[in-house]
């Protein structure tokens, strides 16, 4: 019997038929539109990532012809900017979005609250154990699995060796061939998630050995064990406060863009692209 296509498995074989539409647009991804203005050609899906930066790219491209920066180029599909375009855009964004300047009050407060942040010469040795998060992979299940490695690691009569010899069998990053063993690591060497919970929550500090919970990053659950810590030299105010300044005023315009284009967003007709809680919207 020859194989069916989707389209024959869900009409019922008029051409003429309704039935055959609907199942061939069920096998088409739906094309996001800024305005109708098409972000992509029909049977292309983008990542979730390369939409979001082409409907931001649009809309901030629709808003400057709107205000006479960009001739209009009536074109179906969204077209791609020049360095002209963009140096255009990034002029509109500079005279349209407001940046409030941080000042030396709100920057101590922030040096206040993040301390743990400006340590300079921080580092622990450390070894871990990787529970990979991938495809197709039963989260519920791996979670399982990782806690029970992690209770058999916490026991006060587990044996030498026990740690290096599950990593070995169990972890799935290179470093299990030395027994999950890491070396000396930064703040700057790991995954922000990985470096928030090591160096930077209150119970950082809490001391050597296991960690007593899984510490989830964007690469999947990992056991960490601390052999060594080096607590470094906190830094003055002084030091940090031109680093402070630069970084709260980053975060000020990353909130100011956003909400510039939350604003085009709620003006726009938009299908097939979801702007809501998306990250700051650059013209790359």
């Amino acid at each position: 019997m020859p194989k069916l296509s989707s389209v024959e498995l869900t009409g019922c074989g008029d051409s003429h038929c309704a039935c055959m539409v609907t199942a061939a647009a069920m096998t088409e991804p739906k094309v996001a539109r800024i305005n109708g203005v098409a972000l992509h050609p029909p049977g292309e899906r983008p990542s979730d990532e390369e939409l979001l930066e082409r409907a931001h790219t649009e809309l901030l491209r629709q808003e400057a012809v709107r205000r006479g920066l960009l001739a209009e180029t009536h074109a179906a599909m969204a077209p791609e900017l020049d360095d002209a375009a963009r140096a255009t855009i990034e002029a509109m964004l500079d005279d349209c979005v407001v940046t409030p300047t941080p000042d030396e009050d709100a920057c101590r407060r922030h040096y206040e609250a993040n301390r743990s942040r400006y340590v300079q010469g921080q580092a622990l040795h450390v070894r871990h154990i990787l529970f990979a998060v991938t495809p197709g992979v039963d989260i519920h299940a791996l979670v399982l699995r990782a806690e029970r490695v992690l209770l058999e690691l916490c026991a006060k009569d587990v044996p030498p060796g026990r740690f290096e010899a599950l990593a070995a069998e169990l972890s799935n990053c290179p470093s299990g061939s030395r027994g999950g063993d890491l070396g000396w690591v930064t703040p700057e060497d790991c995954a922000p998630e990985l470096a928030n919970e090591l160096f930077f929550q209150k119970h950082s500090a809490w001391g050597m050995g296991v960690h007593p919970r899984l510490v989830h990053t964007r690469f999947g659950l990992h056991i960490i064990e601390v052999l060594g810590r080096r607590k470094g030299r906190s830094l003055s105010f002084d030091e940090v406060h031109a680093r402070i300044a630069a970084d709260l005023a980053f975060q000020s315009r990353a909130t100011a863009l956003r909400q510039y284009i939350r604003m085009l967003a709620g003006a726009a007709e938009i299908v097939g692209v979801d702007l809501d809680g998306a990250s700051t919207p650059l013209v790359q």
